[in-house]
């Protein structure tokens, strides 16, 4: 048992000689022995010393997965095979739940790239004591880590990267939706980012909260990226709460803020039938005008279509009235806009009689 840490220390030191891989296969057959061995003694000798024993050896081949460059990927899936036993050493010996704690966070701290811990696979040895421990140190280290800001771009060190994945792990064993959210909180470099915590917020009843962090994420994005997706939970969630108007007002806020054609249906689907329609129609379209610039005017021509093909007899005035306002807009392009939209609409030969009257 006490030769096995010098087995694996002298495999290690030859698996990094790059000047010899003939010998790797023997090397590997040393190291695959080692953890066959402790399985055995997992049988005939388990106890305290066993634990002490798999922790040294899982820790030099974690070391020996940073340092190689040839066998990372086969060192790190013997590493996890052996913290698997280390974790049934441990139910069976029962050790100190908050040292196996410390024991099992300091391992992943050190060293990022394996082996990954299963906390329900150590679950009987941390019991509640050792779960608690683990979850206060982790949190106490990971809350001071500084919020990747919108538009900044995450710089995910070995640090923050180890940290990452403990907390990850912790939030889904524990099913604890604050670590979750205290997770997605510390990247929010997109309007995705927002969109997610929304999102699990809203999944856990927690509307309130929701709605103010789709508002954070709208004041983030200034209606590009995620915008239309956080418009969609925010109208979804005022909607199921009873709130019709508040669920339109998003709507037209976020089309002020910068207009868009999906936005624009998306308040016309939501009041089209009711009386509150034309006069939130009249303002949507006046701010297009108002405002004029390229993005304003393609979003004016575009609704000018969808209206031209939703229109009911009593509307084809109003849509003629906007087609005069747009030529204001754009007088060099309007000449042909226009002669796209009477070729679309050849056969109604109602609205090219009014359009000719009119003198289009």
């Amino acid at each position: 048992m006490d030769s096995l840490p010098a087995t694996v220390a002298s495999a290690l030191v030859e698996a990094d000689d790059e000047a010899d891989d003939a010998a790797w296969p023997a090397r590997w057959q040393a190291l695959t022995a080692v953890s066959v061995e402790l399985q055995s003694l997992l049988v005939t000798d388990p106890g305290p010393r066993l634990v002490a024993l798999i922790e040294q050896i899982v820790t030099q081949l974690a070391d020996g997965v940073a340092a190689s460059r040839r066998h990372r990927v086969e060192l790190a899936e013997l590493a996890h095979r052996v913290l698997t036993t280390h974790a049934r050493a441990c139910a069976e010996t029962a050790p100190d739940p908050r040292r196996l704690a410390d024991w099992l966070l300091g391992l992943q701290l050190h060293h990022p790239e394996a082996p990954d811990v299963s906390l329900a696979a150590y679950a009987p040895a941390l019991d509640d004591e050792g779960l608690a421990a683990y979850r206060e140190r982790a949190v106490a280290l990971f809350e001071p880590l500084p919020v990747i800001g919108f538009g900044e771009t995450g710089r995910y060190d070995r640090a923050r990267w180890a940290l990452l994945r403990v907390m990850e792990e912790l939030a889904e064993y524990t099913e604890d939706v604050d670590l979750q959210l205290l997770v997605l909180s510390k990247d929010l470099s997109s309007g995705w980012h927002y969109l997610q915590v929304a999102t699990v917020l809203r999944d856990n009843d927690r509307s309130d909260e929701a709605l103010e962090w789709v508002e954070r994420g709208l004041r983030a994005v200034g209606g590009r990226g995620a915008a239309l997706r956080l418009i969609d939970l925010a109208v979804e969630e005022h909607l199921r709460r009873g709130s019709p108007g508040r669920a339109v007002q998003v709507c037209r806020e976020a089309f002020f803020l910068r207009p868009n054609l999906d936005i624009y249906l998306k308040a016309r689907a939501l009041v089209v039938h009711t009386d509150d329609w034309p006069p939130l129609r009249a303002e949507l379209v006046q701010h297009l005008v108002q405002d004029g610039s390229r993005l304003a005017v393609e979003v004016y021509r575009r609704i000018v279509e969808v209206e031209l093909a939703r229109r009911g007899i009593e509307e084809q005035e109003l849509v003629v009235e906007w087609l005069a306002q747009l030529r204001g807009l754009q007088p060099d392009a309007f000449a042909d806009y226009l002669d796209h939209i009477k070729s679309r609409h050849v056969a109604d030969r109602e609205l090219l009689d009014e359009l000719s009257r009119r003198g289009f």
